[in-house]
């Protein structure tokens, strides 16, 4: 009864965290009212004040208490709006401990030693949701890398076309989908709200944390300097972007074997625990009651993650 009631509450909180009015929907249209009174000339300054006032507005009493409690929230934050979802600190805290309580509970009501089961929860619980956010910002930016150079051969075909560059943004922006059209149209509407086109690129470029969109900032910054055919200079980057890609790709192939093995090796001895542990579990008990066995399991897992770290470095490759 109490862990069904613990399970209940957890959802029930879960359910209430994720629930209600979308702020994307809110913030749009809170946003096209401030437009609409802001239109007269000579308002750009007051409406992007105003616009930084909703975009920092206060938050719920959820995402301050974990603010207080997570360490480095604001990175957090980062992460969370890389994902291109609505996900606050305040929901992720809360999946964190719904995560940490449940299981905790359930080993506990299986006989399970407390230390196991404190541990167990522990890595589910801040484990899971880092890997959940990580695999999202990880989706969204190979979606916005493989389609990064269509939008810039986009531009190039505006540019040649007769079109300013501030108008092909907003037209790859309406034109591509996926990331990289609601980066474009993001882009385009703080530099329709008076923001300068170097400012909003750099701020895109920040969130996203690529280099491939970090180059496109570049060469835009260069040749508004310099001067120059940037629709050349963006055609020239859209070819480095594709062989970049292919490169990435080929690199990928030819590890994926020892990628495989690294999963391999470092998953079969927590495999073989758990079978042991199912079949005896009295017998692997001993390694949270007897002392040297603690400390030989402590030596074990340090030495596999050494050489966990060392396999990753071995297979890991920057371009």
């Amino acid at each position: 009864m109490l862990l069904g009631a613990s399970a209940f509450c957890v959802l029930a909180l879960l359910w209430v965290a994720f629930s209600g009015p979308s702020a994307a929907r809110v913030g749009a249209r809170r946003l096209t009212t401030l437009r609409a009174r802001h239109s007269a000339a000579g308002s750009s300054v007051a409406l992007e004040a105003q616009v930084r006032k909703i975009a920092t507005s206060r938050a719920s009493q959820m995402d301050l208490t974990f603010a207080r409690v997570l360490p480095n929230p604001a990175l957090l934050q980062k992460r969370l709006n890389m994902t291109g979802k609505t996900w606050t600190v305040g929901k992720y805290g809360l999946a964190t401990l719904g995560l940490i309580v449940i299981p905790t509970l359930l080993l506990a009501m299986r006989g399970a030693p407390l230390l196991l089961a404190l541990f167990v929860g522990l890595v589910v619980g801040l484990g899971l949701p880092h890997m959940v956010v990580g695999y999202f910002i990880k989706r969204r930016i190979a979606k916005f890398t493989a389609k990064f150079p269509d939008a810039i051969e986009l531009l190039v075909r505006g540019l040649r076309s007769g079109l300013p560059i501030t108008e092909t943004m907003g037209v790859v922006g309406q034109e591509v989908p996926g990331p990289v059209g609601e980066e474009f149209r993001a882009v385009a509407d703080r530099m329709k709200i008076g923001r300068t086109m170097d400012s909003a690129l750099q701020e895109t470029s920040d969130r996203l944390g690529t280099p491939e969109f970090q180059f496109f900032v570049i060469t835009i910054a260069i040749q508004r300097e310099t001067g120059g055919n940037l629709a050349e200079t963006l055609a020239n980057l859209a070819n480095v972007l594709r062989m970049r890609g292919q490169m990435k790709l080929k690199i990928k192939a030819m590890s994926s074997e020892s990628k495989a093995s690294a999963y391999i090796i470092g998953s079969l001895p927590f495999i073989v625990f758990g079978l042991i542990w199912y079949i005896n579990g009295s017998y692997m008990q001993n390694f949270f009651i007897d002392q040297r066995l603690i400390i030989a399991g402590l030596g074990g897992m340090v030495w596999m993650s050494i050489g966990a770290f060392i396999m990753r470095q071995m297979i890991n490759f920057e371009i």
